[in-house]
């Protein structure tokens, strides 16, 4: 993938989140996501965190959490949480959608990924019909890596994941077919509402009613 494009498409999230958090109401600020006991607030806290958090900052972080990054992760973002406003969340993002942050290792590539998983933590979760455009989730998985899929913990033996909308699929064994962006999620390790999967282990990857 051309990074240039990358970037390009990291700006595009970027700006269609501050188009789409802004109109939220101010109670689905405090509805759940995807993430497990992340409110929108704490998601939007855990994006925007690399624009308020030096290098410095980030290792007295990790040394505060014992050396955990997801301890760290989600200590500073129920912090952030609440002590910034919906505005100063927005704003934060707002004003950062060209920012040059990536993740460690994670390169162009990883900075899209993050923002367009946490997205849909919070579109999904809110049960908004927002899809990303098919281009920018292409990218996402395919630069997604053996050892992205096992950092979630998500086991997908036996069972072969065909994307609806692209032409993509991984694994082999059961089918499992939803939108591409339905599949990322599954990827992981987030539980969907039920009826975005078809296929036998459907189940097993969505919610309970």
């Amino acid at each position: 993938m051309d990074e240039d494009d990358v970037r390009a498409a990291v700006r595009e999230e970027r700006r269609d989140q501050v188009e789409l958090l802004g109109m939220l109401r101010p109670e689905q600020w405090d509805a759940p996501t995807l993430c497990a006991g992340w409110r929108v607030r704490e998601v939007v806290a855990h994006t925007t965190m690399p624009y308020r958090t030096s290098i410095g900052g980030l290792i007295l972080e990790l040394l505060r959490a014992r050396g955990s990054f997801d301890r760290m992760a989600d200590r500073v973002a129920r912090r952030d949480a609440a002590r910034l406003g919906t505005g100063d969340l927005l704003g934060s993002l707002r004003d950062n959608v060209g920012h040059s942050w990536t993740p460690p290792g994670g390169g162009a590539h990883g900075a899209l990924a993050h923002d367009v998983i946490h997205g849909l933590d919070i579109t999904v979760g809110l049960g908004l019909d927002r899809q990303v455009p098919p281009g920018r989730i292409a990218m996402v998985l395919t630069g997604m890596r053996a050892r992205n899929v096992a950092y979630f913990g998500v086991d997908l033996t036996g069972v072969a994941l065909h994307a609806t909308d692209l032409d993509w699929s991984h694994g082999a064994g059961a089918p499992l077919h939803g939108l591409a962006q339905d599949l990322l999620l599954v990827l992981c390790g987030r539980r969907l509402p039920p009826g975005r999967l078809h296929g036998e282990p459907a189940a097993h990857f969505s919610q309970r009613p």
